[in-house]
C-alpha cells in the first residue's frame, strides 16, 4: 500500500522498519520538528527521523498538521493510508479523510483501557497483570476509534517501563503488518470500543517520580519499574538526590516509613508504611547506575538514616 508514516520515538521505529521490509510503499514519514537536547542544546532528529533516512523516505516536519499548507502536502503524496504511531501532534479530522483507508494507530495498550499518552507506564503503575497492543481505526476522539487487531502481553514482576517498551514496539510492528494486509484484502473489520472498561493513561509528570514512603511497598515497587528508564524514581537522603533504578518488596514491620533498616551485600533495606523495600540499584546525580553494594562505597548508608519524606523536601524547581 501507498502509506505516510507519522511518529517521532524509538517507539515507532520498528514499525517503520516492518513496513518497509513487507514491501509497502513509503511514500513520506512525518515527524516531529528536531528539537534542541542536551547541554549544548543542539538540534536533535528524532529516531525516526534518522530511520527514514537510513531507508531513503523522505521526511517532512510541520509544527502542526491544521495548516493549510501541511494538509495540501499530504494530499499531494496521495497516501492509500496513514499508519501514525507516537507521533505526538494531532492529526484534525480533515488529515484523517485524505487516505481512503484514513488512519491506523498503533496504540501500547488493550483499549479502551489506557487511553491516552503513557500507558506502557501507567499499567505499570495500576499493577495490571498484562497489556498488549492495539491496531486503530482513528478518529477525532483520544484513542477512541473501532480496533483492527490487538494482542496481549503478560506482565512480569520484574518488568520495567524500558523492556516492557521494546517488547510492545516488536508486537505493534507485526501486528500493523498484519493489520494492513486484512485492510487490503477487506478481510479486516474494526470493531467498536466498549464503554466499559475506560482508563485514561494521562501524561506522566515528573513530581511522580517522587519516591512516598508512607505508601506501601509493593507499590513503590512498581513505581521504580515504571519509571526505568524515565524519568526515574527519586530518593533523598541527607539532601543529596538518589536514583533508583531496581528494588523489591519485603515483609518488614516496626519503624517508621523511610528508615533504613539493613545494610548489607543484597542492598538497602528501607522501611515502607507497610513493608519495606530493598534498594538494589543506585544513582547519585552525575554518576553511574550502580549496583547496592558498589553504591554504598561512594556514598555510605547506615542502619537508622532516614530518607526524606515528600512533605519534608523542597519544592522541585518549576
Amino acid at each position: 500500500m501507498r502509506i505516510v508514516f507519522a511518529g517521532t520515538p524509538a517507539f515507532a521505529v520498528p514499525a517503520l522498519d516492518a513496513l518497509v521490509a513487507a514491501g509497502h510503499e513509503l511514500v513520506a514519514v512525518l515527524t516531529q520538528p528536531d528539537r534542541p537536547a542536551g547541554r549544548s542544546l543542539a538540534p536533535t532528529t528524532s529516531a525516526v527521523k534518522q530511520c527514514a533516512r537510513r531507508h531513503a523516505i523522505e521526511v517532512v516536519q510541520p509544527t502542526s498538521l491544521k495548516a493549510p499548507d501541511a494538509q495540501a502536502k499530504l494530499r499531494s503524496l496521495r497516501p492509500e493510508v496513514l499508519v501514525v504511531v507516537a507521533y505526538g501532534l494531532i492529526l484534525p479530522q480533515a488529515v484523517l479523510d485524505i487516505p481512503p483507508h484514513g488512519g491506523l494507530n498503533i496504540h501500547a495498550s488493550l483499549l479502551p483501557r489506557w487511553r491516552g499518552a503513557a500507558p506502557i507506564q501507567r499499567a505499570l503503575l495500576a499493577g495490571d497483570r498484562e497489556t498488549g497492543i492495539s491496531i486503530m481505526q482513528m478518529d477525532a476522539g483520544l484513542d477512541t476509534g473501532p480496533v483492527l487487531l490487538r494482542a496481549a502481553v503478560p506482565i512480569s514482576p520484574q518488568e520495567t517501563a524500558g523492556t516492557l517498551h521494546d517488547k510492545l514496539a516488536q508486537l505493534g510492528a507485526v501486528l500493523v503488518v498484519k493489520a494492513l494486509g486484512g485492510v487490503a484484502h477487506g478481510t479486516l473489520s474494526a470493531i467498536a470500543q466498549t464503554d466499559t472498561g475506560v482508563t485514561y493513561a494521562h501524561k506522566i509528570e515528573k513530581a511522580e517520580a517522587r519516591i512516598d514512603w508512607a505508601l506501601e511497598a509493593r507499590i513503590v515497587e512498581r513505581q521504580i519499574r515504571a519509571f526505568n528508564p524515565t524519568p526515574g524514581a527519586i530518593a533523598r537522603l541527607r539532601g543529596k538526590e538518589i536514583k533508583v533504578w531496581r528494588a523489591t518488596a519485603i515483609e518488614a514491620a516496626g519503624a517508621a516509613a523511610g528508615v533504613v533498616l539493613q545494610v548489607d551485600g543484597g542492598g538497602v533495606t528501607v522501611a515502607c508504611a507497610q513493608g519495606a523495600l530493598r534498594l538494589e540499584e543506585l544513582q547519585r546525580a552525575g554518576g553511574k547506575r550502580l549496583p547496592a553494594v558498589e553504591f554504598l562505597r561512594g556514598f555510605p548508608i547506615a542502619v537508622g538514616d532516614g530518607f526524606e519524606s515528600i512533605e519534608s523536601r523542597p519544592p522541585a524547581p518549576m
